[in-house]
């Protein structure tokens, strides 16, 4: 199929500077197992194609689920339009863009395909881990579940070029929810954090078979625990919450369309400037921030962006000063900062735009132990629980499910409801030791969203554990 339409898009190439064919074809299955019940398969399949045409300095797009000869020939003429109407009226002038005509192929990595293990084998897996969950009395809810999708791209160009990408993506959950009286506290398996690409082989990497009974023990544990301390101390964070820490206060700032003003009608703006570029102390000398969409198995692994820029490993920020941002080629163009390749859909009906990939904090020195015996009275939290930031990505806080205090150098009792809060320009600069190789997890979020018409957009993240010092933290739910 991917071969007939090549031969279709090149035959309805418009007479135009640049065009572009970026095809998508996605299947997705969730199965879920509640309260020992399995519940219905969802099963959903997209597919369809995208033509892009650049003339005269204008854009357009023509979208299309019809693949025949005549249905990507409609889109190809309204993408031509569209082209035609913005010549001389965008922000932009893309005849001074240069667009790449790149030829390769992904293949992202899969040891045991989905499709080779059988629904009842992965039910009985579910219901196994599900019954494991009901350890107590006290728990009132619990599910156990695994998501996957299968994609695969094909970007063609007029002036040649040709990208195959094939991914699979995998996110197994567990979940569970203790009450007694009027208290009630839930724990999950890294907040659905544990997401990679790859097959069935994910459950182990992640240690899905092994987190249920410790998940429903720390959850009735969490019912008698006090509140978290409130006060300014330092702030142990485990992988499962920086991932988010980064992804609010380090990856939305950073994206150029953000800077540039594009989002400020729905996703907000961002504190950084242009001219924070090359200069800015965003963080201590210990914070390095890698944008690195060629780490295999990661979940927002690829080969190309969906304009076609080939990736590569590239620090955003090195030893707390701030070097680039995320936008791709036309960010860059427009801003003259210096960006990575990041233009990014969630599918075939939505444009590329500036979106994370693989954002990740590089591993430190410091042992998890070492850590721990440097705090004097502070407070390890470990998974998001709720999140809240301003629209320039600058003030946030941020509660996670479950805290343990830190008391002269040793982690003493649990507590509950902990937060914590901060803000951007400065809780960076306030990193105080981060972890070691034997500290750091690959993992990832399933449900970034952003732009207009709203995108879903899979991005991965990886982290030490980190201490910052002189936090905000405060107990309650």
């Amino acid at each position: 199929m991917l071969d007939t339409l090549e031969s279709r898009f090149r035959e309805v190439l418009p007479a135009v500077e640049f065009c572009s064919l970026r095809f998508v074809n996605e299947s997705a299955e969730m199965v879920c197992v509640r309260q020992g019940i399995t519940e219905p398969v969802h099963r959903a399949e997209d597919s369809g194609a995208m033509i892009t045409v650049i003339h005269n300095g204008g854009l357009g797009y023509g979208a299309t689920s019809d693949l025949t000869p005549s249905g990507l020939r409609e889109a190809a003429r309204q993408a031509e339009y569209w082209a035609r109407q913005a010549a001389g009226r965008s922000v932009v002038d893309f005849r001074k863009i240069t667009h790449p005509e790149p030829v390769g192929e992904y293949i992202g990595p899969e040891e045991t395909p989905w499709e080779s293990v059988p629904l009842s084998e992965k039910i009985a897996v579910l219901q196994a881990e599900n019954k494991r969950l009901k350890s107590d009395d006290r728990i009132v809810d619990w599910q156990a579940s695994l998501w996957h999708a299968r994609s695969e791209t094909l970007y063609l160009t007029s002036g040649g070029g040709r990208v195959y990408q094939r991914f699979s993506f995998m996110a197994p959950g567990l979940r569970v929810t203790a009450s007694e009286k009027a208290e009630a506290q839930q724990r999950t398996l890294g907040g659905r954090g544990y997401c990679k690409q790859g097959g069935m082989e994910v459950l182990d990497q992640v240690g899905f078979r092994d987190a249920a009974p410790r998940i429903a023990r720390e959850a009735v544990e969490l019912l008698s625990a006090p509140d978290c301390l409130t006060g300014k101390m330092d702030l142990l964070l485990a992988p499962d919450q920086m991932i988010l820490q980064i992804h609010e206060s380090i990856g939305h700032p950073l994206e150029l369309d953000r800077i540039l003003g594009d989002e400020r009608n729905y996703a907000g703006t961002s504190f950084v400037t242009p001219d924070m570029f090359g200069t800015y102390r965003y963080g201590s000398e210990l914070l390095n921030i890698a944008y690195d969409p060629t780490r295999r198995g990661q979940f927002s692994s690829f080969g190309y962006d969906d304009d076609g820029l080939a990736a590569e490993k590239t620090f955003l920020i090195e030893k707390g000063i701030l070097k680039r941002g995320l936008g791709g080629a036309v960010s860059q163009a427009r801003s003259g900062i210096e960006g990575v390749a990041n233009s990014r859909a969630d599918g075939w009906n939505r444009p590329p735009i500036d979106r994370m990939a693989n954002l990740n904090l590089e591993p430190g020195e410091s042992a998890f132990e070492e850590m721990v015996a440097a705090i004097e009275r502070g407070v390890y939290m470990k998974t998001n629980r709720s999140w809240s930031i301003d629209d320039s990505r600058n003030k946030f806080q941020f509660g996670c499910e479950w805290a343990q205090l830190i008391e002269h150098g040793r982690l003493t009792s649990v507590v509950k409801n902990p937060n914590y809060r901060g803000i951007s320009a400065t809780f960076w600069r306030d990193l105080k030791m981060t972890g070691d190789d034997s500290t750091f997890e690959v993992m990832g979020t399933p449900n970034c969203g952003k732009g207009e018409p709203n995108q879903m957009m899979r991005v991965g993240h990886a982290s030490p554990a980190c201490l910052f010092a002189g936090v905000d933290v405060f107990g309650g739910a």
